[in-house]
């Protein structure tokens, strides 16, 4: 297992300058947004056309000697606006194919939520199954457009050999493991989860319980951290639609690493996610409204570099 970073964070620099300041920190790969939320900041999605361009980008990081964990086009593919859901269903599916010629085996994305009817204009998150109206629409969500669009896009990574991270996220038709689990059996092996702790934590969520629950479904973690407020939560509830600025009133905010949870928390994490088969990557993702980017990465790549396993050579592991 080993520690990498989520770009965006640093999107005020050229690729080669994020590239030198993570090998400062002694970090060596990076998830790269392919465009959709994360913007395409540092991997164009028009190398797929100008293989010199592809080549300049492959070189830059093979100078630094740094690898890619995934390439992400977090988007709502299943959005009401049919504009927009071809849009982000395009994006998705060239940045399936951009990963297949660089070698990448994950890319992440969010499961999409559809409005209310096919006339909707905007998203509508059902959270209750009453009163009926309620649980009648969600299962239309689920079967006449998640389903179609989603078994026919696993099917195209498969065909590329490409896996699909859903990061499961409040606000989308997949936020939970239940959630998860009944997508990637709808539409197969090739979908999974990108998993981030943060999201589960503010949920009432244990993510160390829920590893157990997702077990070979994680492809891809992202390291961050939630921290709650009990005095807050009296008032507010986990579903607190204040700007995340908006701290001292807040329920809940994210946190770098180790500023919700402590080292023995994360270890424990960690340790359980080696347990259940994950040996992959640790993507930082800064989100931390109290710290600048710059000191969130350099303080969870502090925090998180202490704490990975790496299987020792040719040992045997048992779950």
């Amino acid at each position: 297992m080993r520690v990498g970073v989520f770009t965006p964070l640093l999107s005020g620099l050229p690729l080669e300058g994020i590239l030198k300041t993570l090998a400062g920190l002694d970090i060596h790969t990076v998830e790269l947004g392919a465009g959709n939320y994360p913007g395409d900041a540092h991997c164009k999605l028009s190398m797929l056309d100008n293989p010199a361009e592809l080549e300049v980008f492959k070189e830059a990081l093979g100078n630094q000697g740094c690898s890619i964990s995934a390439l992400s086009c977090h988007g709502n593919p299943l959005h009401p606006d049919a504009a927009r859901a071809k849009h982000d269903r395009e994006v998705s599916r060239k940045t399936i194919l951009l990963a297949e010629k660089l070698g990448v085996s994950v890319i992440v994305d969010f499961s999409g939520c559809p409005g209310d009817s096919p006339d909707a204009k905007y998203p509508n998150w059902v959270t209750c199954p009453w009163p009926p109206e309620y649980g009648e629409l969600l299962r239309w969500q689920w079967d006449e457009v998640a389903a179609p669009y989603w078994i026919e896009q696993a099917k195209f990574a498969a065909d590329h050999g490409v896996k699909i991270a859903i990061e499961m996220h409040p606000g989308f038709l997949v936020y939970s493991p239940e959630t998860m689990l009944k997508l990637r059996a709808m539409a197969g092996p090739a979908i999974g989860c990108n998993y981030d702790p943060s999201h589960m934590f503010w949920q009432g969520i244990d993510p160390i319980a829920a590893i157990r629950v997702l077990g070979d479904a994680i492809f891809h973690v992202h390291a961050k951290d939630t921290q709650m407020y009990p005095a807050n939560l009296a008032r507010t509830g986990v579903l607190d639609t204040k700007n995340y600025t908006d701290e001292r009133n807040r329920g809940w905010i994210f946190r770098t690493c180790g500023y919700g949870h402590d080292a023995g928390w994360w270890r424990e994490f960690v340790s359980t996610l080696r347990m259940f088969g994950y040996d992959y990557v640790l993507s930082i993702e800064h989100e931390d409204s109290l710290m600048s980017a710059e000191e969130g990465l350099e303080k969870a790549a502090s925090f998180l570099n202490g704490l990975v396993i790496q299987k020792p050579a040719g040992a045997a592991w048992w779950v």
